[in-house]
């Protein structure tokens, strides 16, 4: 039951006027404190075009107010806050949830219309750090709340195989690789190869150059470069792959960038048939008026990363036809992707409209960047290994005799990694620390996972039957937050998907995880008999719940911990 929508169905029908149902609901907000009510509207906006206060408002509208769901209404200064029927409500709630399962809370608005979501994208050659967790957690979960709002999703890994960086590492290995030792550990040798170019180019300028022109060669079909550059790329890719299962994470697409490198010379024609290329300083350029010109090929005629990305996106177009398309890189790629989408503008790309660049903060090490340059980053497949050996350290600790524990120990630390970037709001940075990563109490994975398995363990103890209907109402006060959190589902999932932000669903499962934990200790749930079953109809709604929170966070959540 989706009460913020029939509560603002209700007010606009009582309002004159073009009132957006749509913003009415937007609008309409959670009292501070209980003894105020369940729902608020606010009528501030409403007294310009009334032209009375929004007190006066609020009075004359509490009066006209009323709907089955609804117990009593009052007006609260500017507010017009309503208390809801628990008994109603509550019941509606469950019996909706009861029969959809895992569907509570699907949309269909999504229409089946396909999305494209880029994220992840590594670069081969380099190891798979923490830095790179941002974009491929947050990606992973966009594409899973996408598709429960009823898109048809496609998880694209725009692999970073192209470019002059290519061209220094393939300088570096003739100059100082020795072939067995790369074939030992190819990512550790290939990373000191890379870092060890830019501390000797700091020293010898004249490396920068011997750079480009390898990358030159690399565009130009050069044996041995294409040998070293495919090498380097099938080893990456191994390297990836075990960082993907380990994370739960597939992909329907790995075109990299070189996918895209017979496309662009038709890309290029286009934008000159277009009239929309000029020359500037003997490089071809897309300019633009309030922002710096888009630089589609250098002076000495090799691709950039816009030449590239518009090669892809007119690919994507023509072969999944989307109505949406993420691209789930940082923040500081932001002008990068406003002059990417005012180029597809200006020849004309109507469909553009569809695509967003959906940026995240820096994932930092003592407040700064990590940099694979320097040699300073944390890897991600280390963390993870790190962050299961202590999940089952915990587990030997509190629940030795645990059946699958190795299997429980890799869910929730693997999940512990998850839900501690995807709790923060993307746009801030997060500092990378693995002792809260680790933290098995508060706002964190281990705790939702927790929840969900002490709701399990009560439906087995109770000899839960979710085939009997839910029919009594609870007489536990005490549950009804439970009751107004499982109600906020939907509405969180659609927010989440607006604002491109799982943070919404994160932080969601940990005020249900609380709301629970709280009736949890306050009420003996197995102890009454007449009581028994609604309340465990309960306990299984928030199982439910906490189980597909977790799933379109990309977490998984064990039956027991």
């Amino acid at each position: 039951m989706r009460i913020k929508e029939e509560f603002a169905h209700v007010i606009k029908q009582q309002l004159e006027g073009q009132w957006d149902r749509r913003k009415i609901e937007w609008m309409i907000e959670k009292p501070k404190h209980e003894h105020m009510g369940d729902l608020a509207f606010p009528c501030f906006e409403l007294a310009k075009a009334f032209r009375k206060s929004p007190k006066m408002i609020a009075e004359e509208l509490s009066e006209k107010i009323s709907a089955s769901f609804i117990e009593k209404v009052e007006a609260i200064g500017g507010y017009v806050n309503v208390f809801l029927n628990r008994e109603m409500i509550t019941t509606e709630v469950m019996a909706e949830i009861l029969a959809a399962q895992e569907n509570y809370g699907k949309a269909i608005f999504g229409n089946g219309k396909v999305i494209t979501v880029d994220f992840s994208s590594p670069n081969i050659a380099k190891p798979f750090s923490m830095g790179h967790l941002r974009s491929t957690v947050i990606g992973h979960s966009l594409s899973l709340i996408a598709e429960k709002c009823g898109y048809n999703p496609v998880k694209i890994n725009h692999i970073g195989d192209w470019g002059t960086q290519f061209g220094k590492l393939i300088t570096a290995y003739r100059l100082w690789g020795d072939e067995e030792t790369v074939k030992k550990e190819p990512i550790k040798e290939l990373l000191k190869l890379y870092v060890q170019f830019h501390e000797e180019a700091k020293e010898n300028p004249d490396l920068e150059e011997q750079g480009r022109n390898w990358f030159k060669k690399l565009e130009e079909g050069h044996e041995e470069a294409i040998s070293l550059w495919t090498w380097f790329r099938d080893e990456s890719l191994k390297e990836f792959g075990k960082i993907y299962d380990k994370l739960g994470i597939t992909f329907d697409s790995q075109a990299g960038e070189a996918f895209y490198n017979d496309k662009m010379k038709r890309v290029v024609e286009l934008l000159e048939y277009k009239g929309v290329l000029v020359e500037s300083e003997g490089a071809k350029v897309v300019p633009f008026e309030g922002m710096p010109p888009c630089l589609i090929k250098k002076r000495d005629g090799s691709t950039l990363y816009a030449t590239r990305d518009l090669a892809a996106a007119m690919y994507r177009q023509k072969k999944y036809g989307f109505a949406k398309s993420l691209y789930v890189v940082g923040s500081e790629q932001s002008l990068h992707f406003k002059q990417l989408f005012a180029v597809l503008r200006k020849i004309g790309c109507e469909w553009e409209q569809g695509m967003a660049h959906v940026p995240f903060g820096m994932m930092l090490k003592d407040g700064k960047k990590m940099s694979t340059r320097k040699g300073k980053v944390v890897l991600l497949d280390e963390v993870l290994e790190e962050a299961v050996y202590q999940a089952m350290k915990n587990i030997n600790d509190k629940n030795p005799h645990l059946e699958d524990k190795e299997e429980v120990a890799r869910h929730v630390g693997t999940g512990a990694v998850i839900f501690h970037d995807l709790k923060h709001f993307r746009l801030h940075d997060v500092e990378f620390s693995l002792e809260d990563m680790l933290t098995f109490e508060g706002e964190t994975g281990p705790y939702i996972q927790y929840t969900h398995a002490r709701a399990s363990s009560l439906l087995r103890k109770g000899r839960f039957n979710d085939s009997q209907q839910y029919t009594s109402a609870m007489e536990d006060s005490s549950a009804w937050p439970v009751v107004v959190s499982l109600m906020q589902f939907p509405d969180v999932i659609k927010r989440s998907f607006d604002a491109y932000d799982p943070s919404q669903v994160a932080k969601y499962v940990v005020e249900l995880a609380r709301a629970f934990n709280h009736y949890y200790g306050s009420v003996r749930i197995l102890d009454d008999p007449e009581q028994i079953q609604s309340r465990l109809s309960l306990v299984h709604s928030v199982k439910i719940v906490l189980k597909e929170g977790l799933r379109l966070l990309g977490m998984e959540a064990p039956e027991k911990m």
